[in-house]
């Protein structure tokens, strides 16, 4: 191979590897870019769903205050039960009303 030939491979795979760098270099930019656009995204989803957590707390709570108020129907109608149970017998043993004449 004569000197202008060698020159000239030379000179395009000099070219080449620089178009070769030139784009490797453009899509590491191009995922750096995409890295920090979804690590603020990321960031921002982290606050929205603390703060769902917090606003959804009093939901999570409803099967505690469903178990409360059963506590509370049975207890209610416990007192009811006795209270008819109180009433029966005071009506039984309740003596017979005289009438007052005027």
């Amino acid at each position: 191979m004569s000197d202008p030939t060698l020159f000239d491979i030379w000179t395009w795979s000099l070219v080449l590897a620089g178009v070769i760098v030139v784009a490797a270099a453009a899509l590491l930019i191009m995922v750096w870019v995409a890295a920090r656009r979804i690590r603020d995204r990321a960031a921002t989803a982290l606050t929205v769903v603390q703060q769902i957590k917090v606003n959804t707390a009093p939901v999570w709570a409803l099967d505690d205050t469903n178990e409360v108020a059963a506590g509370l129907l049975d207890e209610a109608g416990s007192i009811l039960a006795h209270a008819r149970a109180v009433a029966t017998a005071l009506h039984e043993n309740e003596p017979p009303r005289r009438e007052v004449s005027p």
